[in-house]
């Protein structure tokens, strides 16, 4: 299967390496999305996407998506008025 870890912010995909690529091709396979999900959430990055990459029509398909262990998104609530 090409079960594999895409960064939401940068759409590149882990590698065997541990390095990130732009070319899912490239993408370190997983054997099931609950695999992908805890190996993910170990990342230092923010959000995430587990998706199924489709080698013979380029075609990524969306299984899940979470947080990893960088850093989360401030809001800073505005001012009121």
């Amino acid at each position: 299967m090409n079960i594999i870890i895409e960064n939401n912010d940068t759409l590149e995909y882990l590698m065997p390496s541990g390095k990130w690529s732009k070319n899912p091709r490239e993408g370190k396979p997983f054997p099931a999305t609950a695999a992908a999900f805890r190996a993910a959430k170990q990342e230092a990055i923010g959000k995430f996407n587990i998706v199924f990459y489709i080698r013979q029509s380029n075609q990524l398909v969306n299984l899940d998506h979470g947080r990893g262990a960088g850093a989360a998104d401030i809001v800073v609530p505005s001012a009121a008025t």
